[in-house]
């Protein structure tokens, strides 16, 4: 499957920015679906993973209460909602897919991921 993320921008401190990573290639919603993000000189790290109805979401306790990770299947697409954003969200975001039902291997297996480009999120203080 190939992944295609865009979204990222800049934005002020307390802002909202809503990341879109568009999937094709094969059945994309048997897939579980997520968002990593890797800020300068950090290891990459687990954001949010959405199971492949859509049923199911987990978050880093890092963004939770203030992302939202939803899909729509029919446009083979999942989105990253991110609200009252902070200096420390700064990252380049990878989105992520896993022909799984078990949504938490998308983040403690990583090795087999599909991966998108990533795109670069900005938050100004």
């Amino acid at each position: 499957v190939q992944l295609q993320a865009s979204g990222g921008g800049l934005v002020q401190a307390g802002g909202s920015l809503r990341l879109s990573c568009a999937a094709s290639g094969r059945t994309f919603s048997t897939y579980a679906m997520g968002w990593f993000r890797q800020a300068p000189g950090k290891e990459r790290e687990f954001v949010a993973a959405i199971s492949w109805s859509g049923g199911s979401a987990y978050y880093s306790d890092s963004v939770k209460g203030r992302f939202t990770i939803t899909r729509d299947n029919a446009k083979n697409t999942v989105y990253l909602q991110m609200d009252s954003l902070r200096p420390e969200d700064t990252a380049v975001y990878y989105c992520a897919a896993k022909d799984t039902g078990i949504l938490g291997r998308l983040w403690r297996e990583p090795t087999g991921n599909f991966w998108g480009q990533g795109t670069l999120v900005t938050v100004s203080s």
